[in-house]
């Protein structure tokens, strides 16, 4: 199955790959958002994880990610699903992010691991998600994992 690629890239810029790893992670009926907060003023919500850092895997990513955007130790398998998304991030520089994603399970909470001060942890219903997370990429993660859960 192709790879779907989200996001409009504008003209005149580079888009270069940056693997990436995210995660859905549910307890009590509903998943882990993480509300990135600009220093300019305002914020996106999107799903834990980010880019992959040199010699890891996806899956050592999402781990890392998740606890240090929101104080939380879980662990993963193998990804669900993988989707792309041309980003442009709050300082200006582009990125197609080449995202795989992963059910997670939540094994503690870890607030020492957390380390991204403008990134904070929040939980709501999966179907929420799928209206205010701002990447459509995580969006159609989110309706991958509903539609596997469901099955």
């Amino acid at each position: 199955m192709p790879v779907p690629q989200f996001g409009t890239p504008e003209a005149g810029r580079a888009y270069p790959d940056r693997p990436a790893a995210f995660v859905v992670l549910e307890r009590d009926g509903r998943i882990a958002v993480v509300r990135v907060s600009y220093k300019s003023g305002g914020s996106r919500l999107d799903l834990p994880g980010g880019g992959l850092d040199p010699g890891e895997t996806a899956a050592q990513a999402a781990v890392r990610e998740c606890g240090e955007e929101a104080g939380l130790r879980i662990s993963v398998d193998e990804p669900f699903t993988r989707a792309d998304h041309f980003f442009a991030n709050q300082d200006g520089s582009t990125v197609n992010t080449r995202g795989a994603f992963f059910a997670a399970r939540l094994i503690a909470e870890a607030p020492e691991l957390k380390t991204e001060d403008d990134h904070a942890l929040g939980w709501m219903a999966p179907q929420e998600a799928l209206v205010r997370l701002d990447r459509e990429s995580h969006a159609w993660a989110v309706a991958a994992w509903l539609r596997r859960e469901r099955s």
